[in-house]
C-alpha cells in the first residue's frame, strides 16, 4: 500500500451530521448517536470504509450516573459500546448509544455486520439488552431458564458453600 493510499479521503464525511463526537485523551474517536441513529450511524460509518465491527459490548452505569458526556447526551444506565475499524484508513471509532433502564432495546446492526450476531445476544443475555430485528436473540451464556441477567450491577451475588477436603467444620 502506497502511501497516497493511507492519506486518501473517506467516501463520507463522518462523523454523520448532527451525531455528537468527542476525542479521547489517547486521541480515540467517539461518536454518541441518539437511540433512533444508531443502526444509521453504524451504515454510514460502513460505507464510509469502516470494514470490521471489532467489538460490541454493553455498560451498566448504575453506580456512576454523573459521568462526563458531550454535551447534548443524556446519560442513561446503559452505554452501548460499538468498537469499528477502518482497516484501509487506519482509523478507529467507538460508537457510545446511552440505552435507557426502562426501555432497553437497540435496533441490531446484523444485517450490516454479521459477525456481530453473538455479541448482541451475548449483550442481551448479560444485560438484558434487546437488538430488534436480530435472527436469533436468545441466551448465549446462561441456561434458557435463567432468572435475570448476570452483569447487571443489581443483580444479586449468590453463595456457593465450598467443602474443602479435611477442612474443620465452621467455627
Amino acid at each position: 500500500m502506497t502511501d497516497a493510499a493511507l492519506d486518501a479521503p473517506d467516501a463520507v464525511a463522518l462523523p454523520p451530521a448532527g451525531v455528537p463526537a468527542a476525542m479521547s485523551g489517547a486521541g480515540q474517536e467517539a461518536v454518541f448517536p441518539a437511540r433512533a441513529r444508531y443502526h444509521d450511524t453504524v451504515a454510514a460509518y460502513r460505507d464510509g470504509g469502516f470494514e470490521l465491527l471489532s467489538d460490541l459490548c454493553v455498560v451498566d452505569y448504575l453506580a456512576h450516573p454523573g459521568r462526563t458526556l458531550p454535551e447534548g447526551v443524556t446519560p442513561e444506565r446503559f452505554e452501548l459500546v460499538v468498537q469499528l475499524l477502518s482497516l484501509s484508513a487506519r482509523r478507529r471509532v467507538r460508537v457510545r448509544v446511552q440505552v435507557p433502564e426502562t426501555d432497553p432495546a437497540v435496533d441490531s446492526v446484523f444485517d450490516l455486520f454479521p459477525g456481530c450476531e453473538g455479541m448482541e445476544r451475548e449483550a442481551y443475555d448479560m444485560f438484558g439488552v434487546a437488538f430488534g430485528g436480530h435472527p436469533d436473540l436468545t441466551r448465549i451464556l446462561m441456561p434458557d431458564d435463567w432468572e435475570g441477567h448476570p452483569l447487571r450491577k443489581d443483580y444479586g451475588v449468590g453463595r456457593v458453600p465450598v467443602q474443602f477436603k479435611d477442612a474443620p467444620g465452621p467455627r
